[in-house]
């Protein structure tokens, strides 16, 4: 079975009161319209169909990494208006996925189970049962089961009403039939609008038998009209992505405190505490320990490694048994070898330390090269700008550098060099050499500390 994909996304979603089109605002750090998106490529191997309207610049724009075909609903009259912008794109041999960019929780599962139920007659929609159903189509049944019609709900009778079967709206159609019954669509409702949902009642009406799939999940039909809704979204997504961590071995201190906004791989017996963001793709040895509070995106951090709170980890690779922070902040292109320590307040960017490496205190290494075995002491800073150009400093192995240091870029330090606290090294200094360039201390006798007199008490 070949499928096209149509996915509707030209509402205006006034209710999320913002100046960005309602499916690129973000679930788990995607547009909601690329969750959509990637569960209909796990079925469909066709170029998908988008219409767009309110926004459609901002949309074209932020789908411009994708493969899409577009189509644009310049008028908002319904959803069976919008899937007719799309008919010259339709192959009447296909079978056409009517989907929404604002389901984000939907899954490829789910898309499946409705394609097989429509393989038969050709067309089937996607249901699911909800114990307040209000806002939502209701699925009218004949007493066998068969599917007989639609009604939306400022359409619906009061014994209708009652129905807790309610249509997602998702659809399964074969082109020759949407090419048949799109352009018959009319709008006597109480929208005026034309409906794609009136399809079933012409499929009853020329005999064609309509399936339906039922979502064992009803939150996987959840749409979003408001912020209220995004982030319950968010949070059910989440959950998911929790659930899935926990029956792999990972422990986390609480599931409910989680966000993955990106992928994230786990090793064995590994621990994340609460309040942690993952972002982009990150991938955790077995062993590693996260503690509470942290922000990491696009890391490799390999086995035993432990992470301790209030840390933002960017584009890095930590070695195995290191330890970082608490309050270090890794920026990008930074590489750390095997038992590297990190401490709090420390800031590395664009540089790489060795095994065995030491910066625990107050520091700040940017563009740097350290070999192993270095100590780098509290205060200590690379003066890599210039105020036009970065320059590079690099420590030799077995270095230790006394607190309070400012190494001057670019600069050379040789292997097993001592400098001493305080020291601005300027030049190059040979391995082996003690480095030292503060100023000679001076202590002078009978100095008094300056003292500002006392009012007198009276004048109070």
């Amino acid at each position: 079975m070949s499928v096209t994909v149509v996915v509707l996304a030209a509402g205006q979603g006034k209710r999320m009161h913002s100046d960005l089109p309602k499916v690129l605002h973000q679930v788990a750090g995607k547009p909601m319209i690329e969750h959509v998106l990637d569960s209909a490529a796990a079925v469909s191997d066709r170029v998908p169909v988008v219409v767009h309207g309110h926004g459609g610049e901002q949309l074209v724009a932020g789908l411009a990494h994708r493969e899409v075909k577009w189509a644009e609903q310049r008028e908002q009259l319904g959803t069976g208006h919008a899937v007719a912008q799309t008919l010259d794109q339709l192959p009447a041999d296909d079978t056409v996925l009517i989907l929404y960019g604002d389901v984000p929780l939907l899954t490829a599962r789910a898309l499946r189970d409705l394609l097989e139920a429509a393989a038969d007659s050709g067309f089937a929609v996607l249901t699911a049962r909800m114990p307040d159903p209000s806002g939502y189509g209701r699925i009218v049944r004949a007493r066998d089961g068969s599917l007989l019609r639609i009604v939306e709900h400022k359409d619906a009778s009061t014994s209708e009403l009652d129905i807790d079967e309610i249509n997602t709206g998702i659809m399964a159609v074969h082109g020759s039939l949407l090419h048949k019954w799109i352009p018959a669509l009319g709008n006597d409702n109480a929208q005026g609008e034309y409906y794609l949902t009136d399809c079933v009642a012409m499929a009853v009406a020329e005999g064609t038998a309509v399936g339906s799939a039922t979502l064992a999940d009803a939150a996987e039909a959840m749409g979003v009209n408001n912020r209220r809704q995004l982030a319950e979204v968010e949070r059910l997504y989440q959950g998911r992505l929790a659930d899935a961590l926990l029956e792999q071995g990972v422990t986390l201190i609480d599931p409910s405190r989680l966000d993955v906004r990106g992928t994230l791989e786990c090793g064995r017996d590994v621990v994340i505490d609460v309040n942690v963001v993952f972002e982009g793709r990150v991938c955790l040895g077995d062993g590693v320990r996260v503690g509470p509070n942290n922000v990491i995106r696009d890391a490799q951090i390999d086995a035993g490694v432990e992470i301790l709170p209030n840390c933002v980890i960017e584009s890095v690779t930590i070695g195995p048994s290191s330890r970082i922070g608490p309050f270090a902040r890794l920026r990008p292109e930074t590489t750390l070898g095997r038992d590297v320590h990190i401490g709090n307040f420390v800031e590395i960017k664009k540089s790489a330390i060795a095994a065995g490496s030491k910066v625990n205190h107050l520091a700040y290494v940017g563009d740097a090269e350290i070999g192993e075995r270095v100590n780098v002491g509290a205060g200590t800073i690379t003066c890599n700008y210039d105020g036009a150009f970065k320059h590079k400093t690099v420590l030799e192995d077995d270095v230790f550098v006394g607190s309070d240091t400012q190494l001057v870029a670019p600069v050379r330090v040789g292997r097993g060099v001592t400098i001493g606290a305080g020291t601005t090294v300027t030049e190059d200094v040979e391995a082996g050499r003690l480095v030292i360039s503060r100023v000679r201390q001076k202590t002078i006798s009978g100095w008094e500390r300056p003292r500002k007199d006392k009012p007198d008490a009276g004048k109070q």
